[in-house]
């Protein structure tokens, strides 16, 4: 396949770039780097130093011989993608293009005009280009199960049947975000729904849960190949900010009573996830959609096997409920449908003790490098 990857320098994006070049498929990764200036501009920058995209595939290409393309720029400008579009006429897209931080799109009214703007664009501009070069190219969107909110009633993979006065019919499932970022991540779906029904695209939509995990098989070969890793507040997930605290002697930081259950996902799995729907696309004039979860945990289960791991290791892990800075249900129903991938082939990685233990030792390696004042800023939602 010849796959475009949008957003190829974020913390799943360059992963994915490797993890599709290292199985002999043509990559185009692009990005415009908002991720690292909006690091430098909160001062939340990566813990692990990453080099830039043209160095990375440089450096992917000594090691392997296989070579990504790399192009920078905007996709929110839509004569910039639409020449990519036409230059490499690619068979997927995978589109990672958006802001991915649900508590930078409430800092304040410029980042929520931001996260609106770039989000919806992005996706719009990119069902435009497939539509003007190739309608049957695969799109691969990154959603997440945020969309869905906490219903008091089980989530279904995306799709719900519903009869009322005696009439049946199937719908989105009924969705209820708890952050202007997730409220756009609803907007693409409900987007691309449109133009699905409209022009007869190809789209899969992977609601995806928050992604724990650093390594990949493929940066196992060099260390300047890792991906990005966040820790703070605005673009660092649940786990990967507890591992952090934990070797930094900093509390776990627990929100509220701790009771939320979330699905999550290892990014190895989150890697073998998109490239079976790249390898089984969905089919024309259909809206497909995975919930891209493996396993779900409250918070306080999180916090409290990371305390026990790094415990035996050897640290003083101490666990601080502080009051919750976002809106949302703290003790609720939860039970999501996840069965369409483990059906077309994904074999999960579990949260053992063991992947904690290696996820211990690299982030250690970096200890010096952590700066607990960028941990916790309070970012409030309302």
């Amino acid at each position: 396949m010849k796959v475009l990857i949008l957003g190829a320098d974020g913390y799943l994006g360059w992963p994915t770039c490797m993890y599709f070049s290292q199985r002999n498929h043509e990559v185009i990764g692009v990005d415009n780097y908002f991720r690292r200036q909006a690091g430098m501009e909160l001062d939340c920058e990566s813990l692990i130093p990453t080099p830039n995209l043209n160095r990375r595939a440089k450096i992917w290409q000594e090691l392997t011989g296989k070579k990504i393309d790399i192009q920078i720029g905007d996709v929110t400008h839509y004569p910039f993608l639409l020449s990519l579009m036409r230059q490499y006429t690619p068979d997927v897209v995978i589109h990672y293009a958006e802001q991915p931080s649900a508590p930078y799109s409430m800092i304040d009214h410029e980042k929520a005009v931001f996260t609106v703007q770039n989000n919806l664009i992005s996706t719009l501009n990119i069902a435009y280009a497939i539509k003007a070069v190739n309608l049957d190219c695969h799109l691969i969107k990154i959603g997440t199960m945020g969309e869905y909110g906490t219903p008091d009633i089980d989530i279904e993979e995306g799709w719900l049947e519903i009869e009322h006065k005696g009439r049946k019919d199937r719908f989105l499932f009924p969705r209820q975000a708890s952050s202007l970022y997730h409220t756009t991540k609803i907007q693409d779906t409900d987007l691309l729904w449109f133009y699905v029904r409209t022009w007869g695209l190809r789209v899969t939509d992977l609601m995806q849960g928050p992604v724990y995990g650093i390594k990949t098989e493929e940066s196992e070969l060099d260390e300047n190949l890792l991906t990005i890793f966040n820790y703070d507040e605005v673009f660092g997930t649940v786990l990967n900010r507890f591992i952090v605290q934990a070797i930094a002697g900093y509390p776990l930081t627990v929100f509220g009573k701790g009771e939320q259950i979330r699905g999550f996902i290892n990014i190895k799995d989150t890697m073998q996830c998109v490239y079976l729907a790249a390898a089984n696309p969905a089919a024309s004039g259909e809206l497909r959609i995975f919930n891209q979860v493996t396993e779900t945990f409250s918070i306080n289960q999180l916090a409290d096997k990371v305390k026990n791991t790094g415990l035996t290791l050897g640290y003083n892990v101490e666990i601080a409920h502080i009051e919750n800075p976002r809106v949302e249900k703290e003790k609720h129903y939860y039970n999501p449908t996840y069965t369409g991938l483990l059906e077309i082939g994904l074999e999960p990685h579990y949260l053992t003790e063991e992947v904690l233990i290696d996820l211990f030792n690299i982030v250690s390696n970096y200890q010096n490098a952590i700066n607990v004042d960028t941990i916790f800023r309070g970012v409030k939602w309302n």
